[in-house]
């Protein structure tokens, strides 16, 4: 009870929120039932949004009512199935920005878990220089073996994993009982949705992890063109810190010291598209958060991202699905298009391939007839998701992600050079991994892990055989002379026997007396 009237406060504080900013004018009141049409009505009332730009004001709602509403609102972002379109493109506007706590408590911070005082880890220590929702970052240089040179110090927020669980329970209770009273919220799956939200955070909230993805991601483009990320700082690095190299470069939203600087910019925006596919699809493990905050230019003209808390992951079946798809819309293979959905079991077989490939059509043709700076792989996917659901295609939240980010990237690009044709610099990259893994080599080395696989398997039937002799063995010694229970558990199961025949006897009189109440009603 006392926790029911916590999650209330916390909801109605965050309703009169959105109420104040106007958030509510975003609603579609025609649709909702008369009693929720006029709570709406009433709670419009109060609004006194501070920005006139109705996309602006759930954006403003959020950042007033703290770090997990910010979280949540990037969240959603990444789920236009849960939102719509449309409010998902203005969440996208969404900044992680927070203001900064104080040095004192990021001092406690690293000291508790570095196990050691400031001054034994940093020879310098600054204040922060951003601030988000979840930590904060601080310029620091360090002394040792090596000369001395600057880190970046992530810090996590204080109390912060307490603010989100409090907030994230409340998001639990309001999804649950959204889905006891609502067929739509059902369908939406809320409560998974809050799940996921929950395990993102928490995995967001160890740096550690954070630390991994970057080494991870540091080995698998060790010999990619035009990209690196920050080396870890193990040493310095626990749970709760994060100290990776300083990155002393251009910011790729400062277009301005770029071209000063005499970089080519069409260059770089073809590097930030081959370098996200190349990612996708090589690896299966992509920045999901690449945004221009995050990406810089270092001075051999490489990209260098940052902040790797969103990752995404792709399975070979969605890389080959995205692969496929994409060769398939730029060589214009609609019906091949089409069977790689219905292979990648995402639309069910009772459907048209036919059918559903002249529904891509519809789709890929009118990008062809455009003009480079006209073409949007982005608009592309979130077209075709559009056209899948009429086909029952179940949502993919990797593959919302993936098309989340791509629209990020795709924008970033065209900033830097807005003639960029999309198609032609997309197609050596997949053509790459087309004849890779779909061409002789790809098969041969398909058939060998196939090989591989029969040999273990054969390798395992002899054991296989041994234990189901042995199986056997004891199951005849079991039924020889009858199965033995012991006298307890007999008597057990005549009381649970005894208790289903009277649950099973009150059950029918129950019945009964309905229907003789159906019966006395009809009859009157």
């Amino acid at each position: 009870m006392i926790a029911a009237v916590s999650h209330l406060a916390r909801l109605g504080r965050a309703g009169w929120v959105f109420a104040r900013e106007g958030v509510l004018a975003l609603i579609d009141t025609a649709r909702l039932p008369i009693v929720a049409r006029t709570a709406v009505r009433l709670a419009r009332l109060v609004e006194r949004p501070a920005s006139a730009v109705a996309a602006n004001r759930l954006a403003a709602a959020l950042t007033r009512l703290g770090p997990t509403y910010v979280k949540l609102g990037q969240f959603l972002a990444t789920r236009p199935d849960v939102v719509g379109p449309v409010l998902a493109r203005d969440l996208e506007t969404l900044q992680d920005k927070m203001a900064p706590f104080a040095q004192e408590a990021a001092v406690r911070t690293i000291e508790a878990a570095l196990g050691r005082p400031l001054d034994d880890l940093f020879a310098s220590f600054g204040p922060p220089v951003a601030a988000a929702s979840i930590a904060q970052v601080h310029r620091a240089t360090v002394t040792g073996a090596s000369p001395q040179h600057s880190v970046a110090v992530k810090v996590l927020r204080p109390g912060i994993e307490r603010r989100f669980k409090s907030d994230l329970d409340s998001f639990t209770f309001a999804a649950r009982h959204a889905e006891m009273i609502s067929a739509e919220a059902r369908r939406l799956r809320l409560v998974e949705v809050v799940d996921t939200l929950r395990r993102t955070v928490a995995l967001e909230m160890d740096l550690r992890f954070e630390a991994a993805a970057l080494s991870e991601m540091a080995q698998n483009t060790s010999n990619d063109p035009d990209f690196r990320v920050p080396a870890v700082d193990w040493d310095r690095t626990a749970r709760d810190v994060l100290t990776l190299e300083w990155i002393d470069a251009i910011p790729l939203s400062d277009r301005a010291r770029l071209e000063a600087k005499g970089l080519d910019l069409k260059r770089l925006a073809c590097a930030v598209i081959q370098t996200f596919l190349r990612h996708a699809l090589r690896d299966g493990f992509f920045h999901a958060d690449m945004h221009p905050g995050n990406l810089f230019v270092d001075d051999a003209g490489n990209l260098v991202a940052v902040d790797f808390g969103i990752m995404g992951r792709l399975g070979p079946k969605e890389r080959r699905f995205l692969a496929e798809i994409l060769y398939g819309f730029i060589t214009r293979n609609y019906y091949r298009t089409a069977e790689v959905h219905f292979e990648a079991g995402y639309v069910p077989p009772r459907h048209s391939i036919a059918s559903f490939a002249q529904a891509i059509r519809a789709i890929g043709e009118p990008i062809h007839n455009r003009t480079a700076q006209d073409i949007s792989m982005a608009k592309l996917f979130m077209l075709l998701f559009e056209i899948t659901g009429l086909f029952d295609m179940r949502t993919r939240p990797e593959l919302l992600l993936l098309q989340k980010t791509m629209v990020v990237v795709e924008g970033v690009a065209r900033s830097l050079d807005p003639q960029l044709d999309m198609w032609t610099v997309a197609e050596p990259v997949v053509r790459e991994w087309m004849e890779r893994h779909l061409g002789p080599a790809g098969r041969l080395e398909h058939a060998a892990e196939g090989a591989m696989e029969v040999g273990r398997f054969l390798s395992d039937v002899p054991e296989l055989l041994v234990r189901g002799a042995t199986l056997v063995e004891r199951l005849d010694a079991m039924t020889e002379n009858g199965l033995v229970l012991d006298p307890a558990t007999v008597a057990d199961i005549g009381r649970a026997e005894a208790r289903r025949g009277r649950l099973s006897a009150l059950a029918l009189w129950v019945i009964a007396a309905l229907l003789a109440c159906i019966c006395y009603m009809l009859l009157r």
